[in-house]
């Protein structure tokens, strides 16, 4: 079984920084992308950042500049470094995976960002 687990989330003020794990129970080279969606309350799941096998990478517009998307292959981990965060970033974020049998999500990760 496939199972993606985020931490890292939590409250911090406008500005500031936080880091997001997302640790796969497999090899994360097994997926072919691995990446990071948020949900803001009301609204629908955006994409905030991808990395492909061969590391290539993407991002939202409204993050670019501000969030980075690494990986630590001997940890089988995903992070996702976030700065000068804003009130508009609040929302839940989650882990996906893709392998050829389908696609798979983290429980997800709570951010609030206070103004």
């Amino acid at each position: 079984q496939v199972q993606l687990v985020e931490s890292g989330g939590g409250l911090v003020q406008a500005g500031g920084s936080l880091r997001l794990s997302c640790t796969a129970s497999r090899r994360i080279e097994s997926f072919d992308v691995m990446g990071w969606y948020r949900q803001a309350p009301g609204k629908k799941r955006d994409m905030v950042s991808t990395i492909t096998r061969a590391g290539d990478t993407n991002y939202a517009d409204s993050v670019k500049g501000r969030i980075t998307i690494s990986r630590d292959n001997a940890k089988n981990t995903v992070y996702l470094q976030m700065n000068s965060l804003k009130p508009e970033d609040t929302a839940v974020y989650k882990c996906m995976g893709r392998l050829a049998l389908g696609i798979y999500w983290g429980q997800g990760t709570r951010v609030t960002v206070s103004s």
